[in-house]
């Protein structure tokens, strides 16, 4: 039996229905200080269009946005510096910022230096 998903002994029922300033105090100190100061004006309107639109997928560069329980069972697609990558938000999710699922960075793969690359280089056969 699935055990029931709780974020600091809250169900995703009830943090859906609490007001923002009770979600809040419910943060770690670093989220919490930076929702206190209020959201950014690209942040407002992600919460915004969230609200109005169903189902459709909502495309964004602020990758610094906090995940509300509201925004549960949506896809956002979150800007790499890039591309846009497709996150699906689950419950597991609370709390952490859209940019944490959407690697900006990718893994730097070495392969044999190009003609001309150093002095050496220049006497490797083309096969």
């Amino acid at each position: 039996m699935p055990k029931d998903f709780n974020y600091r002994g809250k169900t995703v029922e009830e943090l859906q229905s609490m007001s923002m300033d009770e979600f809040i105090r419910l943060l770690p100190s670093r989220m919490r200080r930076s929702l206190r100061r209020g959201l950014s004006a690209e942040q407002r309107i992600i919460l915004e269009r969230l609200r109005r639109q169903s189902n459709k997928p909502l495309r964004t560069h602020a990758r610094d946005m906090i995940i509300l329980p509201e925004m549960i069972g949506r896809s956002i697609h979150v800007y790499t510096g890039k591309e846009f990558k497709e996150v699906n938000i689950t419950e597991k999710m609370i709390g952490h910022y859209l940019g944490e699922y959407a690697i900006s960075m990718t893994r730097v793969r070495h392969g044999r230096p190009g003609i001309g690359a150093s002095r050496s280089s220049m006497y490797i056969p083309l096969k």
